[in-house]
């Protein structure tokens, strides 16, 4: 699937969600402006999965940098890229960039950091198995690695992953804003995840906005 393709489902998809965007050149945007969004497929070699690439820009300085695996063949890896991104990030998207929120797709919530109120928005974590269960205390423990943090008035989003393989080793990643978040890790290090015998990956997606009053 090229780009051009890529974007068409990418028009597609966030319409069938409520929000019309418009191209411009390669990019989808509202109304002219930010946010906009941009998807790339990256092919994989014969036997590995194909990486899209998802580009949301909310400001002249700030995006949103998020990957997908696509599983399959040729165009059917792309759409199977696709459906990852819907199932794990686009709602979170919609709710914090074109306020469009479906609460059956994702928490809200309301927490306190610093001087300020912030509206979160969080999809649930989505394991690479159904027989796996989410550890307890995610959220809690986020908004207390959180409290230590200096977060300027604006959008912020965080992208957390696990991976245990089937030998038992462990590899956690966190990201704030897209750079490596220290804190983060500390905190998927900190959760009982489950100990299975074949290994799984977990990932969620999460963001902050300013709360309006």
């Amino acid at each position: 699937m090229n780009d051009n393709a890529v974007q068409t489902e990418l028009l597609r998809l966030f319409e069938r969600h409520g929000v019309e965007l418009e191209r411009d050149e390669e990019w989808l945007t509202t109304d002219g402006d930010f946010p906009a969004v941009r998807g790339s497929w990256h092919e994989g070699a014969e036997g590995s999965p194909g990486r899209l690439d998802v580009d949301v820009v909310i400001s002249e300085e700030r995006h949103i940098e998020e990957s997908f695996a696509g599983h399959g063949r040729g165009d059917a890896s792309a759409r199977d890229a696709l459906k990852a991104f819907e199932r794990d990030v686009l709602h979170v998207l919609l709710a914090a960039c074109w306020y469009v929120t479906d609460d059956r797709r994702i928490q809200l919530q309301s927490w306190e950091l610093g001087m300020r109120s912030w509206d979160v928005f969080a999809s649930p974590l989505s394991f690479t198995r159904d027989d796996v269960a989410a550890p307890e205390g995610l959220l809690p423990g986020l908004h207390s690695a959180l409290q230590s943090e200096s977060l300027s008035g604006e959008l912020h989003w965080i992208r957390l992953f696990h991976r245990r393989a089937d030998d038992g080793s462990v590899v956690n990643e966190a990201l704030l804003d897209n750079q490596p978040w220290p804190a983060g890790d500390r905190l998927l290090g900190q959760l009982a995840w489950p100990s299975t015998e074949k290994g799984y990956s977990a990932r969620c997606f999460i963001a902050l906005d300013i709360r309006d009053y």
